[in-house]
């Protein structure tokens, strides 16, 4: 057996997409992709003591799953982040606990039967080889029928590298790495034999990963708004989570969203392939609209100042260009953008941002159990009536 040229080859890509049955294949079948972002780290979107359920712990996150596959929605999945004690400070530590997204999607594996599980892992941080991971989700995509992903996060903050004993990787330099390590990966997945791989960072000699995945290879997910992490997005994802680079506030982010999802569509068109953007709103939705606005006033009005102030601190201090559009006021509520309204209006909302190249949102909510149950009652249904939801 030859070994594979240096650096690791760019073998034929087999998306589960372009594999009928898959279940990518048939979130992809829905006019408009809807998914949960689950509140796994305390005080979820919103570092604000009005009172709510929104729980981290497993159990309160397993109902939602749950809730969200007897609801339809396509899939989970959990930010991945490594806060000091206290987290960000203020009388709520806000996001001090948390728990880890790839041990919790796996726990959930095992519970759910149809909806799509995606694993956040800083793929860079710590002792992580391709193989120890390409095992680690064939595995999972086995035990889950296909269902399993990873949202692949290069770490954008210096301090938590360091907890790892290492400095921060140049911005551009991470998103080459990941290009590495997700080459390895695809290489371990698609190969039916032993394969040797030599690359700039990564080794492999006489490496076979079994199960096979169900269908191809498990699901590609990456966040980005860079230049580098979209041509990474370009090359390997299936999905990408983008944020708006105006900002949270809907009517801003609907003026500059179709460029940009226009920009990472032609990058991957460029390679030959096609992929689907997500994005992040915090829906605050109420019988009427001035129900809705006086939910997010109590919101703002409960905010911790000091955790609210240091979350923003500390998104400032990142090198990522996602967020660099976002205001301190907007960190109070949440969401990439902020979705506030009757159902009618939250509906009229996401035609329009269907309209402006996205194709799918990861929700999330301020008190989330019931929060989603009412996204349920009242506004999937108007979804099904305008053609966006099957």
């Amino acid at each position: 057996m030859s070994p594979l040229p240096n650096p690791t080859p760019n073998l034929p890509d087999v998306s589960p997409a372009d594999l009928p049955g898959s279940p990518l294949a048939a979130a992809f079948a829905q006019p408009f992709m809807l998914g949960l972002f689950l509140p796994i780290q305390n005080g979820g979107w919103s570092p604000s003591t009005l009172p709510r359920g929104t729980d981290w712990h497993f159990a309160y996150n397993k109902a939602l799953t749950l809730q969200a596959e007897a609801l339809g929605l396509d899939l989970v999945f959990g930010l991945a982040q490594w806060n000091p004690k206290s987290g960000h400070g203020g009388d709520i530590r806000y996001r001090e606990d948390s728990l880890d997204p790839f041990v919790t999607t796996a726990a959930l594996a095992s519970v759910t039967s149809r909806i799509m599980l995606i694993s956040t892992i800083h793929v860079l941080y710590g002792p992580w080889h391709p193989l120890h991971l390409a095992k680690f989700g064939a595995t999972l995509d086995s035990i889950t029928g296909g269902r399993w992903g990873i949202n692949v996060v290069t770490g954008n903050l210096e301090s938590h590298a360091r907890m790892f004993g290492n400095p921060q990787i140049e911005h551009d330099e991470r998103y080459r790495m990941a290009d590495e390590f997700v080459r390895f990966l695809k290489t371990y997945w698609h190969s039916d034999d032993n394969v040797d791989l030599r690359g700039a960072y990564w080794q492999s000699e006489n490496a076979y990963v079994s199960p096979r995945p169900a269908f191809g290879r498990p699901v590609l997910v990456n966040a980005t708004g860079s230049g580098a992490g979209i041509e990474f997005a370009a090359r390997h994802s299936d999905l990408v989570f983008i944020t708006s680079p105006a900002g949270a506030e809907i009517e801003a982010a609907l003026d500059v969203l179709p460029a940009h999802c226009a920009r990472i569509k032609a990058a991957a068109a460029a390679q030959g392939r096609t992929l689907r953007t997500l994005i992040n709103p915090m829906v605050i939705c109420r019988p009427t609209e001035r129900e809705a606005w006086a939910y997010h006033d109590a919101i703002v009005a409960a905010q911790d100042r000091v955790a609210v102030d240091n979350f923003f601190a500390s998104a400032q201090q990142r090198d990522s260009h996602a967020f660099r559009g976002h205001q301190r006021d907007q960190k109070a509520v949440g969401g990439n953008i902020q979705l506030i309204g009757s159902p009618e209006q939250i509906v009229d909302y996401i035609r329009r941002l269907k309209q402006a190249g996205c194709d799918g949102l990861q929700l999330t909510f301020y008190d989330f159990e019931p929060d989603l149950a009412y996204f349920g009652e009242a506004v999937l249904p108007l979804l099904k009536q305008a053609g966006l939801r099957l």
